[in-house]
């Protein structure tokens, strides 16, 4: 994935603090497709990542498996990996539809990124009842939301 951020909210050593902590970088790949990597812009970046490469080998004690490389091209994954979890839930993705008839206005949807976090169980009943409002959606859209994010368990 790529992230666009704000340096002036979240800095590029915060946004390498999340990347090892979420995955095991220790673990073999068993594919150049599900391999963890890392593509620097500049040679600050690419510096602060190995430093943290070097930081997770130390306290794993193993053998770290995530490259770090020039970044030179963004590919897209195939549209029928962009917002997964959402895709999954089909009365969800019509009313997407209506919004984003262009498949390219649905993968860049901030409200459709959203969701699909809440789908896949990510974030809590809590924080999708400040934001519910915000996302678009009908009120039938927003019951099976509700729902789904209440089958989590999570409050």
């Amino acid at each position: 994935m790529q992230i666009d951020y704000d340096p002036a909210e979240i800095s590029y050593e915060q946004l390498l603090d999340l990347f090892w902590q979420s995955h095991n970088p220790a673990s073999r790949p068993w594919s150049r497709q599900y391999m963890s990597i890392i593509f620097y812009h500049n040679n600050e970046q690419a510096n602060l990542a190995q430093k943290y490469k070097e930081f997770a080998a130390e306290r794993l004690g193993k053998k770290i498996y995530t490259e770090i490389n020039p970044y030179e091209h963004f590919y897209l994954a195939e549209d029928y990996h962009q917002k997964y979890y959402l895709q999954l839930k089909r009365d969800l993705v019509k009313e997407y539809a209506l919004f984003y008839p262009n498949t390219i206005d649905f993968i860049n949807s901030t409200s459709a990124a959203r969701v699909n976090g809440y789908v896949r169980g990510a974030g809590t009943i809590t924080s999708l009842i400040k934001e519910i409002e915000s996302l678009g959606l009908s009120e039938k859209g927003k019951h099976e939301l509700v729902e789904t994010v209440k089958s989590f368990g999570r409050k």
